[in-house]
């Protein structure tokens, strides 16, 4: 069944196509016509798919930032700053953009546009943007650092990895904009740094097999050349793994970050196969990333880790 949202849909907000989906048995389908949805939205029925007319024309934005207060005074933190909750498995997004319009004010700190938790969520020809921690790939890390560091929709839930599958999309951000602990490849999809910083904020945890795979994505920077690492580990056994994609300028020549914890040298797994462009450039890598050879790079392929999509 399609449920349509719009001035013209069935619905005029996604919210409300989304409850009306909940009491739906079978395949469900939300198709949302052009314009600016200013929602917070929760997406729990598994299964459901959500598709817009193009990046460019549906577009769902919201602007809760992790330095927020709360009503009850409390900072609200990273995690319940997000603008769309996926939070079940087998969910499909399509052809529209996710925003979070907090993340460029001044003082706003972390900003996720997408949270994405569960097993063979798809994102199809989406935008996803925001400056700080733009897109989460769940689950949490077990412990937080900091006490309260977790507070959100799954802090005490248990931390199940899923397998999320990203193709053609542009995700855009600053500072650890793409971060988590899930097994995702992104696939032909644009990752632009929208300021100096770090791509990625990996969490995979310890026995893990895979983190990230990015395959045939285009880095591109609209910052200083050489402002951006590839990535630094969030927590210490982080999985990245860049192949066959085309690194801009803006890609700092170490390329990797350690946190400043140098355990992660050993503990980490950062890597790159057949990379071009003047960000690829491994003259001054840090020694303790990883050069994958041909053999190694058979088991790094969208196929291996997600399967047939």
């Amino acid at each position: 069944m399609t449920l349509t949202v719009g001035k013209n849909g069935e619905f005029k907000s996604v919210a409300d196509a989304l409850t009306a989906a909940e009491r739906l048995d079978g395949e469900v389908k939300l198709h949302v016509f052009p314009g600016e949805y200013c929602e917070k939205l929760e997406v729990r029925r598994p299964g459901i798919i959500i598709e817009g007319e193009g990046p460019e024309n549906t577009v769902i934005t919201y602007g809760d930032f992790a330095n927020g207060i709360m009503p009850d005074g409390s900072r609200r933190g990273t995690f319940r700053s997000y603008t769309m909750l996926l939070d079940a498995p087998g969910i499909r997004l399509e052809n529209l953009t996710v925003k979070n319009s907090a993340g460029f004010n001044e003082g706003a700190g972390q900003a996720i546009a997408l949270y994405a938790e569960g097993e063979g969520i798809t994102v199809i020809n989406c935008r996803i943007t925001s400056k700080q921690d733009t897109l989460f790939t769940g689950p949490l890390p077990e412990k937080e650092r900091i006490s309260g560091g977790f507070t959100g929709p799954k802090e005490h839930s248990p931390r199940l990895n899923g397998r999320l599958y990203y193709k053609g999309c542009r995700i855009s951000g600053g500072v650890d904009f793409i971060f988590g602990s899930a097994t995702a490849c992104f696939e032909d999809c644009v990752i632009e740094s929208l300021a100096p910083g770090y791509v990625t904020a990996g969490s995979s945890p310890k026995g893990q097999k895979y983190g990230y795979l990015f395959t045939n994505c285009d880095f591109v920077g609209n910052c200083p050349e050489k402002s951006v690492y590839l990535g630094r580990p969030w927590r210490d056994y982080a999985k990245v793994v860049i192949r066959d994609c085309r690194l801009g300028g803006h890609i700092r020549p170490e390329g990797w970050n350690d946190w400043q914890r140098e355990i992660t040298h050993e503990t980490a797994f950062f890597a790159e196969y057949n990379n071009t462009g003047p960000g690829a450039d491994r003259s001054r890598r840090v020694s303790w990333a990883h050069v994958l050879s041909d053999e190694e790079a058979e088991e790094y392929t969208v196929e291996k880790i997600i399967g047939e999509v």
